[in-house]
């Protein structure tokens, strides 16, 4: 039986976000999405619920972003 894990290493993060593994990085080293170094080795780890609640803020943000009209296409 395979046990579901809770946290998951910046490579499946980055494939989730369909973004690179460097822009994976720089989201969790400019503080826009938490994450946590664990094992000898300082690997990223990123909480599930963690990207949840970036993909909600970047929804609100750009939401925000077409009311004021302040994005660009």
């Amino acid at each position: 039986m395979a046990v579901e894990s809770r946290f998951l290493p910046l490579t499946d993060v980055a494939e989730l976000l369909n973004v690179s593994i460097a822009q994976a990085r720089a989201l969790v080293r400019s503080g826009d999405l938490r994450a946590i170094k664990v094992g000898g080795r300082g690997q990223w780890r990123v909480e599930k619920s963690e990207i949840e609640a970036y993909i909600q803020r970047m929804y609100e943000r750009t939401e925000y972003q077409i009311k004021t009209g302040s994005i660009e296409d």
